[in-house]
Parts: C-alpha cells; structure tokens; sequence
C-alpha cells in the first residue's frame, strides 16, 4: 500500500483522466476525473458524511473523480500490501449506490475505453433511456499500452468484479449509521 501522503496517480491512470478531463461533458459519459488522489483528508470527511459514522477514516479509499451528483470513485484498498493500481475500483453514489467496477486498473482502462464510467457500471438501470456507449479511441490506446493482457468488455469487467467481491455493498452498508 502506498503512503498516505502519497497522492499522485499512476502513470496509466493520469493518462485516462488525461484524457477524461478533455471529454467531460461531451460524450455522454458521467465522469469527472480530478488531476490527483483527493486529500486523505477530504476523503475522511467525505467517508464519515457518507457513512454517518464520524468515528471511521477514509484510509480504505484513494478517490480519483465524481460524477455529477458527487457520487465517488475510488480504488478500494482491500488488498495488503499492493499499490492502488492493483485494488479494485468501486463507486459510492450520492443515492446510496455502490458496486465494484473494475477488479484493479487494467480493468478500469478497458472499461473506460468501452465508453462506460464508473456510475454507469455500477448503476446501469439508471442510464439515460436510449443512452449508448460509445468507445474511445483515445482510451482505448491507453488500454491497449498499459493493460494489453486485461482486455475485456464492460459487462465482463464488471461482472468479474462484482464475482470477486460480492459482499462491498454490504460491508459498506454495515458501516453506516
């Protein structure tokens, strides 16, 4: 696991919010990546009003964007020992939704190249009527250079995720208040 102080994303990954950034707003895609790990800080006094529980910390968590509501994603540091890059990714919506997106980065990148964001993986009955996600090129290449062996589609990606950690939600849920 990395430093607490340690705030910067791994290279892949400032390359797909890189590359997010300049989307935003335009594809359909409700995603707003940040330039940096929000504050370990911020991230307690985001989990502590998330939860209710002003007594937890948010050191289980390296929160990388939000989408348009304020909802949450965020590599979750279940795994000891291991960079973030190699955590799963999960989404902690505003509503209440949650749900493991991607078991780990390379999975991550695949899913954002197929056009789909975090809230959209973890909500996919809350999509737009009609809404079709459409593949980035750029993000693919992002994938293709950085998770060559990880290529999967996203409901592939997602529904290995959610086979390796099938209780987040209520691991979560027992945390709040």
């Amino acid at each position: 696991m990395t430093s607490q102080d340690d705030r910067r994303f791994p290279v892949a990954l400032a390359a797909a919010m890189a590359v997010r950034l300049d989307r935003f707003g335009r594809d359909g895609v409700d995603f707003e990546p940040y330039e940096s790990f929000l504050s370990a800080e911020d991230t307690t006094d985001w989990f502590r009003a998330w939860t209710g529980d002003d007594d937890l910390n948010g050191d289980a968590f390296r929160v990388f964007g939000q989408d348009g509501t304020g909802g949450y994603a965020a590599f979750w540091l279940i795994r000891p020992g291991r960079e973030p890059a190699e955590q799963p990714v999960v989404f902690l919506g505003s509503e209440g939704e949650t749900g493991v997106v991607a078991r780990d980065l390379g999975a991550f990148l695949w899913l954002l190249a197929d056009g789909i964001g975090p809230w959209e993986a973890a909500t996919p009955y809350a999509s737009e009527p009609g809404w079709v996600p459409r593949p980035d090129e750029d993000l693919l290449a992002i994938a293709q250079h950085h998770a060559p062996d990880r290529r999967a589609s996203a409901p592939e990606i997602v529904a290995e995720a959610a086979g390796e950690f099938p209780d987040f939600d209520d691991v979560i849920m027992a945390l709040c208040r």
